[in-house]
């Protein structure tokens, strides 16, 4: 019987009891905000061992943290359950056990304190689904290739199941425990299959075969002695745009080979992973802080914002929003959401009466500039004004807000859309904001519709398909995605103009908002 070496251990140890020292409180560190309704220990300990994951993966795959960074960073909402992340998921959302939302400016992810898919070591535990989506935020951040969905799944599958030690040390590549039935119960995918980046279709039970196998590729490629370098060969002919399967055939030999090498790897005994010392590992300042009443009491409120509502859903929402901001009128914080939920509900005087509230207390509160900006730029919309004045003044609330971070992507990206709101073309420096909001977070799929909006209105296509080629090699998305046909215009010759023409004519040239990734 084939033996999977270790059990995987829990990265972060559910307690049974919340210690009466609990209250909501803020971790900040290099790459991370995390919010938590916790004593202080046990989030210093949370935000410890995501950092020490973060330098970890960085380090094994010489991956550096880009500049400006800080000012995106990763939101983490840890509620008390799984039941309580999939109420925030929304329908659809069963036995899930966290989700991640890429976002400009700084993308968010919900994972629990404790859940009863931990039980098990061959279960799907919170932990192992919040590195795998963060494996992928990651790749977002920093590969700027397209790379087949195996690959995709494999690199996340390969950093899931890390386990960060009492000494500080982490162990990356340890044994995929939790894809165990797949890999060794059930049939194997032809190798072809694997590999192939055509999105062929398949079954649930597939699926789960396939991330096993991936995970298997993967951990070969990156330990096994005798296909040393390949992984490495094979990433650069996809970078230089070979498909998968011939970078695979020229990285990898002969497949029929490489399928019989997978089997006989993991009919070893042991599948060792790399040890990282504490020492080698880059862990910044953390800091703790307890939030304030105002922001304990709007936290509800703001996790179900910043999950994403729509209309229907803003419209209950607001009514909870303004009972519990109302014994805070001098909180900014409490009267940023506030803001947020009357905007998504389409009140724009009471957005604005909230984010004037925040600003009066505090006048460099960036939520509150932004939901100003927001409000102002929807009013001008609507009242179709024509003044030059009033548009300028809209945006001026996004120039402050990016005078107090210049590395922040949410202002300059607002910025952006502020002429395209006007029906004006973008001014020079908007469209250099553009470019830089999407260097300083390239995860927001909205974000990078308008960055190939802009180089196909300036005639560069070529610009364009590198910024689509992760749309149209979306793991999760259809094989005749709208970023693959814009790709495939693109491939047959036809103009920048030309192809916005058609995108305009058939109304498809935003893509759907941002989903969660369970």
């Amino acid at each position: 019987m084939r033996i999977i070496l270790t059990a995987i251990a829990l990265l972060v140890a559910p307690l049974l009891t919340t210690p009466a020292a609990a209250a909501w409180r803020e971790a900040s560190s290099d790459h991370f905000l995390i919010y938590a309704d916790s004593e202080e220990r046990w989030l210093q300990g949370f935000a410890d061992r995501l950092e020490r994951l973060d330098s970890a993966m960085r380090l094994i795959r010489a991956i550096g943290t880009p500049p400006g960074a800080r000012s995106n960073r990763l939101t983490i909402y840890v509620v008390p359950s799984a039941d309580a992340v999939a109420r925030l998921c929304g329908k659809g959302c069963r036995n899930i056990a966290g989700f991640y939302v890429p976002r400009a400016g700084g993308s968010i992810a919900f994972t629990p304190r404790r859940g009863d898919a931990e039980a098990g070591t061959n279960s799907m535990n919170a932990d192992i689904v919040l590195f795998h989506e963060y494996a992928h935020h990651l790749m977002l951040e920093n590969f700027a290739a397209a790379y087949p969905r195996w690959f995709v799944e494999g690199f996340a599958e390969f950093n899931a199941t890390a386990k960060i030690d009492k000494d500080g040390s982490v162990m990356i590549g340890v044994a995929a425990q939790h894809r165990a039935n797949g890999l060794i119960l059930a049939d194997p995918l032809p190798i072809e299959t694997l590999l192939d980046d055509s999105k062929a279709k398949l079954n649930p039970r597939q699926q789960d075969v396939f991330y096993g196998r991936a995970w298997l590729l993967t951990h070969m490629l990156t330990f096994d002695p005798a296909r040393r370098g390949q992984l490495s060969t094979y990433l650069k002919l996809i970078n230089d745009g070979t498909s998968s399967l011939a970078a695979a055939r020229t990285a990898f030999g002969d497949l029929t080979v490489l399928a019989k090498d997978m089997e006989s790897y993991l009919d070893r005994r042991k599948l060792s992973g790399l040890n990282i010392p504490a020492a080698r590992l880059k862990v910044g300042a953390i800091t703790l802080r307890t939030m304030t009443d105002g922001e304990a009491s709007m936290m509800a409120v703001r996790m179900r914002s910043d999950r994403g509502v729509n209309q229907a859903q803003a419209a209950e929402l607001v009514p909870e929003a303004r009972r519990r901001a109302a014994a805070f009128a001098a909180d900014p914080a409490a009267q940023g959401v506030l803001a947020e939920a009357e905007y998504d509900a389409g009140h724009d005087a009471l957005c604005e009466a909230a984010a004037d509230r925040a600003l009066a207390v505090n006048p460099k509160d960036r939520t509150a500039l932004l939901y100003k900006g927001r409000a102002r730029l929807r009013r001008a919309a609507t009242a179709k004004a024509t003044d030059p004045a009033v548009w300028k003044e809209a945006r001026s609330w996004f120039v402050r807000a990016n005078r107090l971070d210049t590395d922040a992507a949410e202002p300059l990206m607002l910025f952006y859309t502020s002429f395209l709101a006007a029906d004006q073309k973008p001014s020079a420096s908007a469209v250099t904001g553009l470019l830089r909001a999407f260097e300083l977070s390239p995860h927001d799929d909205g974000l990078r519709m308008l960055v190939v909006r802009q180089l196909l209105t300036d005639d560069q296509p070529r610009q364009a398909r590198v910024a689509l080629l992760p749309l149209a090699y979306d793991p999760h998305a259809p094989a005749d995605n709208a970023a693959s046909k814009l790709v495939a215009l693109i491939d047959a010759g036809t103009s920048g103009p030309a192809i916005l023409a058609t995108i305009e004519k058939k109304g498809k040239e935003t893509p759907a908002p941002n989903k969660p990734a369970a």
